[in-house]
């Protein structure tokens, strides 16, 4: 015989009532959760805590904070939920000097922006003005400097077209020691060779070049001089091959130079 305890339907049913108004209450508790959440979320969006309080902008160099504000297309009635980023990253990289936009939401009301601008490599003259040449090519016509830049070599002589992009491209696969050595470049075409430049050292050298070769050859700079005596200044002739003429020998004093990849 089974000896189990038998459990009557009378005794089980106060404990399923008791477990049924259990689940009703946690039906009601979650109810009743989710309603105030939707309602809050309700007043949260028609509120001021929901608009933009905060536009943090860094990396700006070329621009002031206002002027990025403007052309992200953000303002402080924008709602922080709404920020689209990539909208905002393709407003942003249409200016010609941002190389790279990004756009960070942080909660609950501030918005982030990073930028990366393009270096300038160069200011080309133009008249009495000069305008900044940046590293993808681009001269930013409306930014007319009056003053002579002296964080960037300047371009005299060279005109929009094949001679000035192999320029640019030169400068930008230089080493940055190399760039700021440079005071001014000149472009002096002949016949046989319409990528010929003159160079004005910051140190008082003068280097002679072609752009077929300038990148290899200029990249060594600091090596070439390092061979010459810095009290006698002259021209540093890289065309074909290396070496120098001082300015003050009677009949030009020619020493070969030797790279530094060549020993």
């Amino acid at each position: 015989m089974d000896k189990r305890k038998i459990v009557s339907i009378e005794d089980r049913i106060p404990k399923l009532k008791h477990q049924r108004r259990k689940k009703a209450n946690r039906r009601l508790i979650m109810l009743l959760a989710l309603f105030f959440i939707l309602i809050a979320g309700v007043i949260y969006f028609q509120s001021p805590l929901s608009k933009v309080k905060e536009i943090t902008v860094t990396g700006n160099e070329s621009y002031s904070y206002e002027h990025i504000v403007e052309k992200s297309g953000l303002s402080f009635e924008s709602n922080v939920w709404k920020v689209s980023k990539g909208e905002v990253e393709e407003n942003l990289e249409k200016i010609q000097e941002i190389k790279k936009a990004t756009v960070t939401v942080r909660l609950p009301n501030t918005v982030g922006i990073k930028l990366e601008e393009y270096r300038r490599l160069a200011y080309i003259s133009k008249g009495k003005n000069f305008y900044p040449v940046l590293e993808n090519g681009n001269i930013l016509g409306e930014k007319q400097i009056d003053e002579i830049p002296v964080n960037a070599p300047i371009l005299i002589g060279f005109k929009e077209g094949k001679v000035l992009d192999e320029m640019i491209a030169s400068l930008e696969e230089l080493p940055e020691v190399v760039i700021n050595s440079i005071s001014e470049i000149h472009s002096q075409p002949v016949k046989t060779d319409k990528y010929l430049i003159k160079l004005y050292m910051n140190d008082g050298f003068e280097v002679n070049a072609t752009l077929r070769t300038f990148s290899d050859k200029m990249a060594h700079y600091p090596s070439i001089v390092s061979q010459l005596d810095p009290s006698k200044k002259g021209v540093i002739d890289l065309e074909v091959g290396s070496y120098f003429k001082a300015y003050e020998a009677e009949e030009a004093e020619e020493v070969e130079i030797e790279k530094e990849s060549e020993q």
